[in-house]
């Protein structure tokens, strides 16, 4: 008895072992701190920002409200419900839980009922009898209980559910950053129609000005005071700033009809009011924290480490194809010729079978699938170091290209100011007849051109900074 029972306990032990490797820790050099973190003490920085907790599975905060920005809220709120992308990103997160549940259901045995009744008649050739001998035709009825079950020998049913689980699992990372990117693409696009909005009515207030312009220097002409040359002017200028008022409401339209798209909505039925963005516009401070926490912060790098996961658990799979299965099965139930005999205890059947199964000749089809599963595992390491680097890149370059607006806008408010005086200046002295017409457009030109700057700088600043937060992997709430 006890040599009977040798197979069972060695079955057992094996069942216990797993040939999938270790996940690889891919060789990531990681900085202490970021080359491009530089925060100035310039004046006009507003707001405040809590440093995150870095966990890739604590929920993201509603970062958007830091810019204390009700109707950027409600945008953010609308694109959530109606996006088209992230609701097809969470059908993607459904099919993966699904499967998953799938996977784990072959840890379980599987038990069916079946039931049925069959009416047959052999040839005499089948039965072995001469040709002409008279056959019998026979009826059978049956019913009963079916089971199986595979030992997990090698692992192979627990690897393929870790490698299920490791896929779940990067499907929502990966719908984590389908959302973080449309958040931020709403924050972003909202910023821009609003910068647009600004500038609009810049140039129609210069356009209303170089009208003015226009009109008097016509009348000065008619006077004799001033030469067609200085009407000339007045009217090219007042062309000019038409044009360029006319093609930014062009790309101011453009921009709506993105927002609508990021709203899952037609752009025929959406509209967006006009809403300059005006210097108090509250733009937050971002601390960056340190790189090493980034690795936990960022969904696609996050999906990333899970993909080196399920590549691991994948390689164990296709290596205990090549090692034996043993399935056990079992069936129970009753037969009879006659209905009314089928649940009588002489009528009982039942089976039980324990079957090894191991590949001898296989042509190299599993050691292929080993091979192609190891590749897949060097690719999913080359693409997490792939993701690491991109990662830090992305916040390196939000932090340059904030540090350089912040630096402009302070020279660009020094500079507004003297465009302002010149303009003034040009204006009195070209009443006053000390100056041309040329030189009081070329001071007024000036002024336009420095103000518009001050705008997108002022725009800039605000859609950087959620670049930056998009970079940094989104916004945490404390445990």
């Amino acid at each position: 008895m006890t040599l009977k029972l040798i197979p069972l306990a060695a079955a057992l032990v094996l069942a216990g072992c797993s040939l999938a490797p270790a996940v690889p820790t891919p060789d990531v050099r990681v900085t202490p701190a970021f080359k491009e973190n530089q925060m100035p003490d310039l004046p006009g920085i507003q707001g405040t920002w809590k440093p995150a907790v870095p966990s890739d599975a604590v929920a993201r905060g509603a970062w958007w409200t830091a810019f204390g920005d009700t109707r950027l809220d409600e945008l953010e709120s609308r694109a959530v419900e109606a996006n088209p992308t992230l609701a097809s990103a969470l059908a993607r997160v459904k099919a993966a839980r699904s499967a998953l549940r799938g996977a784990q259901a072959d840890r379980m045995p599987q038990v069916s009922a079946s039931a049925g009744a069959s009416r047959a008649r052999q040839s005499p050739a089948e039965a072995g009898f001469a040709d002409g001998t008279p056959m019998p035709t026979g009826n059978l009825a049956r019913v009963g209980l079916g089971a199986s079950y595979e030992l997990d020998l090698f692992r192979r049913v627990g690897n393929t559910v870790t490698a299920a689980r490791a896929d779940a699992e990067r499907i929502e990372a990966d719908y984590r950053s389908v959302l973080l990117a449309l958040q931020s693409d709403v924050a972003q696009t909202y910023f821009a129609i609003r910068t647009a909005d600004a500038e609009i009515a810049q140039l129609d207030a210069t356009v209303k000005l170089r009208d003015e312009n226009a009109r008097l220097i016509d009348k000065r002409f008619q006077a004799g005071d001033v030469a067609e040359i200085d009407v000339a002017r007045s009217r090219t200028e007042l062309a000019t700033v038409q044009a360029e008022a006319a093609a930014l409401r062009g790309q101011r339209a453009q921009l709506e009809h993105a927002l609508a798209l990021l709203l899952g909505e037609a752009p025929a039925n959406f509209r967006f009011d006009v809403a300059p963005l005006t210097d108090t516009v509250q733009v937050p401070m971002i601390p960056p924290g340190l790189p090493s926490a980034l690795l936990e912060r960022r969904p696609d790098v996050a999906a990333a480490q899970l993909s080196m996961q399920a590549a691991a658990a994948r390689v164990g799979v296709a290596k205990a194809a090549v090692f034996p299965a043993l399935a056990l099965t079992a069936d129970a139930g009753y037969a009879s010729a006659e209905l009314e005999n089928l649940f009588k205890w002489d009528a009982r059947s039942w089976l039980v079978s324990a079957v090894f199964s191991l590949p001898i000749i296989d042509g190299g089809r599993n050691k292929a699938a080993i091979t192609r599963a190891e590749a897949q595992l060097e690719g999913a390491v080359a693409d997490y170091r792939q993701s690491v680097l991109q990662a830090f890149a992305d916040v390196e370059g939000n932090l340059s290209g904030l540090r350089s607006v912040r630096e402009r806008v302070v020279h660009t408010e020094t500079a507004v100011n003297s465009a302002r005086r010149a303009a003034d200046l040009a204006d009195k002295r070209y009443r006053a007849g000390e100056d041309s017409y040329f030189q009081l457009m070329d001071a007024q030109r000036n002024l336009l051109a420095i103000e518009r700057q001050a705008v997108q700088l002022r725009g800039l600043w605000a859609t950087d900074t959620v670049g930056l937060i998009r970079s940094l992997g989104g916004g945490w709430q404390g445990p």
